[in-house]
This record gives C-alpha cells, sequence and structure tokens, in this order.
C-alpha cells in the first residue's frame, strides 16, 4: 500500500527499497572486513596457516570457501525432528498433569530448536574460521563469571544440585556453556603453542603448554562445577578436557597422572556430597535399596526398556511415563524410546548419533588449521560421549549422574547450545584448503 504518488512522503516500498539497498551495503562490507581480516590472519597469526597434514605443505594449498555440509545437517535434522516427537510422546502425560496441556514441554522444546537455529544460522552463514578462536576466549570468560554467579544467586528446583540461574521466565545451565568453552579454550591454546609442544624442556615446553595450561583451564572449570555439587558436569568437562588435550598432543606419560587427579577429585566430591553418595549406593546395591525410594526411577526405567520388546508398544503408548518414570521427558527420555519403539527404535537412535560421528569426523579431518579440527573433533565427542553416559545411566550401567541425552531431553540451554554447536561445525566445513 503506497500513498497518493502526487503527495510528497514515503511509501511502504520506498522504505523496503531503502532497507534492502542498507542490508546489501552492510552485507558487502561485512563480507570486505572479512576477507581483510582473512588477509591479515594469513601474513600473521600462525594458526590460520598451519596445516593439519605436515605432507600437504601449505604454500601448495589454499584456503576456499564451498557449501555447507550437507550429509552432516540432514542427520543433524534428523535428530532434531525424532527427538522433538519422542519429547512430545514422552512428556504429554506429565505436562497434561501438572500444566494442564499436554503440548507444554513439546511447545518449548520447539521454542528451543528454533532459537538455536536464528542464533546459529547468521554464524554458519558469515563466520570464518578465525572468528571462532575470539569466540572461544569469550564463551571461557562468560562460563566463569556465570559459575561464579550460580553460587550467589543459583537455584535448585529441587534436583539436589544448585546448577541454574533463572532469568525472569528462563533459566540458564552455565555448566552446559563451560562445555563448549573449554574444548574451545584447550584448543587455542594447543594450537597457539604447537611449537612449544614439540620441545622437551619441561617447564618452557611440552610440561607447560601440554599439560599445566590446559589442566589450568578445565581445572578451574571443574572446581567452580563441583562447588555446585554438580556430579556429572564435572565427570563430562573433566573428560573432555582429557580429550582434548589428547587431540592436541599431549604425550600419553602424562595421562595416569591426570586421571589420577581426576579420581581424586570425583572421591572429594564423593566423601562430600551425600547427594552423591546417595546416587553410587543406589547404584551399588539397587537389590536392597528401597525399590520405592531411591531406585525408584532406574528400576521403572529398566521395567520401561524391558517392556518395550523388539517393536515396542507404538509410538504414544507408553505406560510407564504415567507417574513411573518420573520427568520421563528429561534424562530417561530413553526408556520411553525403547518402550514405545522397542529395539528397533533403541537401534534407529544409537546408529543416528553414529553416523553424526562419523561425519563430524569427516569434517574434522578436513578442517582448514588444527583449531578448527580440534574444536569439531571437540564438539562431535561431546556429543557422544554424553549418549553413551546416558544409555549407561537409564540401563544402570552407572551411577544415575543426571546426563541428559543430545536433541532428546527436554532443557532450555542444553538443546539451543547443541544447534548452535552444530552450527559451529557446519560453518567451519564450508572452509577448507585445496591443491593450487
Amino acid at each position: 500500500m503506497e500513498r497518493d504518488p502526487n503527495r510528497k512522503g514515503f511509501s511502504f516500498k520506498g522504505v523496503g527499497r531503502k532497507l534492502d539497498r542498507t542490508v546489501t551495503r552492510l552485507t558487502g562490507k561485512l563480507d570486505h572486513l572479512g576477507d581483510q581480516m582473512d588477509e591479515r590472519m594469513r601474513e600473521n597469526d600462525p594458526l590460520f596457516t598451519q596445516p593439519i597434514h605436515e605432507e600437504k605443505p601449505i604454500r601448495e594449498r589454499i584456503l576456499v570457501r564451498s557449501g555447507i555440509d550437507l550429509p552432516f545437517l540432514f542427520i543433524v535434522i534428523a535428530l532434531a525432528v525424532f527427538g522433538a516427537i519422542m519429547a512430545y510422546s514422552a512428556s504429554s502425560v506429565y505436562a497434561d498433569q501438572y500444566h494442564g496441556d499436554s503440548a507444554y514441554y513439546f511447545k518449548r522444546h520447539m521454542i528451543y530448536l528454533i532459537l538455536g537455529v536464528v542464533a546459529s544460522i547468521p554464524f554458519v552463514i558469515k563466520a570464518r574460521p578465525w572468528f571462532w578462536r575470539m569466540f572461544g576466549v569469550g564463551s571461557y570468560i562468560a562460563s566463569v563469571l556465570l559459575l561464579l554467579l550460580v553460587l550467589i544467586i543459583g537455584s535448585s528446583y529441587d534436583s539436589g544440585a544448585t546448577r541454574w540461574i533463572q532469568i525472569g521466565p528462563v533459566s540458564v545451565q552455565p555448566s552446559e556453556i563451560a562445555k563448549m568453552a573449554v574444548i574451545l579454550m584447550i584448543s587455542l591454546e594447543m594450537s597457539k603453542y604447537e611449537k612449544q609442544l614439540k620441545n622437551e624442556q619441561k617447564f618452557g615446553g611440552h610440561l607447560r603448554y601440554g599439560v599445566i595450561y590446559p589442566m589450568l583451564i578445565f581445572g578451574f572449570i571443574c572446581a567452580l562445577v563441583m562447588l555446585e555439587r554438580h556430579l556429572s558436569g564435572i565427570i563430562i568437562i573433566g573428560l573432555l578436557g582429557l580429550t582434548t588435550m589428547y587431540l592436541g598432543g599431549t604425550k600419553g606419560k602424562y595421562f595416569l597422572w591426570l586421571i589420577g587427579i581426576g579420581a581424586v577429585a570425583v572421591l572429594v566430591v564423593l566423601l562430600f556430597s551425600d547427594y552423591a553418595q546417595t546416587r553410587v549406593t543406589t547404584w551399588l546395591f539397587i537389590d536392597k535399596v528401597d525399590p520405592l525410594g531411591s531406585a525408584w526411577q532406574t528400576l521403572q526405567g529398566l521395567n520401561a526398556i524391558g517392556s518395550g520388546g523388539f517393536f515396542g508398544k507404538g509410538l504414544g503408548n507408553s505406560q510407564q511415563k504415567y507417574g513411573y518414570v518420573s520427568q520421563p521427558q528429561n534424562d530417561f527420555i530413553f526408556t520411553i524410546v525403547c518402550e514405545e519403539l522397542g529395539f528397533i527404535g533403541a537401534v534407529c537412535v544409537v546408529v543416528l548419533f553414529g553416523l553424526l560421528v562419523w561425519r563430524g569426523f569427516k569434517i574434522a579431518s578436513k578442517a582448514p588449521d588444527k583449531f578448527c579440527a580440534m574444536v569439531v573433533y571437540g564438539l562431535i565427542i561431546k556429543v557422544a560421549l554424553q549418549t553413551i553416559l546416558n544409555i549407561a545411566v537409564v540401563t544402570n550401567s552407572m551411577p544415575n549422574t543426571g546426563i541428559a541425552l543430545p536433541f532428546f531431553s527436554s532443557g532450555g540451554t542444553a538443546i539451543i547450545l547443541q544447534i548452535f554447536e552444530m552450527g559451529m561445525i557446519l560453518s567451519i566445513s564450508r572452509y577448507s584448503y585445496q591443491k593450487r
């Protein structure tokens, strides 16, 4: 709709054209700035020109930007859709009982998915490899500040551990941000000091840059998470830290000491946390503890898995979600998958995660520099690790430690970050070196 063309003034179409021209100019300037930064990085930043494969000298190759890795994108979409369907099926009874709306958790799940996608798209399209190094530093600083804030104004929501910050209607779990930040920061540190890692000098070489500095990076985060009484967070962040160190080149002879330090840290948590002790005791003596008490959720989850059989009871036909498996939309959602879709459904979940890991490793092997390769490997291993630990928990192969199943379990911060991390991998997948 426009005003009379004979009258002076503005038109909606005119404003639209001006806005379009403005956006085009801004996009062009951003691309130009990105190109300038690329040139500066090539000249001054050894990380940018560092090859992943020593047998392919950098002077014989050129960095190119192409499309995103479509197989990886399709796998992520498949997991997100599968997860959303199961989130609705698993949560419908609980949501109707406590919120009067069977789609309550499904709506929240979809909102978080959409927020994750919206937040990721600009970075997938525009972010250059050097951007993620700056982002890594920023995310680490932010995670430390938020973890400190949890200790002051954190909420537990009757979970036994203070892990969340309530900001209006939104709750944020800083430990989820910390997991990503640890991967990025250790990758940056070990890529930056690649030459020093090859130096055998004790305090000026490998020990300093390959062991002490990375340990301080994730050890400090683990200490803050320990104060939250968040055992699963300590385990995951510690394992991610050690894995990223291994990817960065930390020598195997140091890992025995590192594992010992990690074991001592977990032991300290167990000694001073009644909550953690109860979980371990329940796991070790599940046939002796109160089946209506601490063992209730685990036993009902096992019942759900066992009753699904080979083909399952059918989507939406779970009986255990009727008050038996508490909050089935969260950590124990895999048990509902097994009950409704059976062994076939469980295998589908595992296969999809396996394909995600396989394709992620393919992207990492072609990444433009060591930092990007370490980040992709680290983020994919994070998904794989949480998947393995979640399935281990619900099958009582390890103590119940509150580990979510990626893409499936309900949770705002986790879902948004999972999608964003996949977007980060897709962003890196656009860049690779090719022969001149």
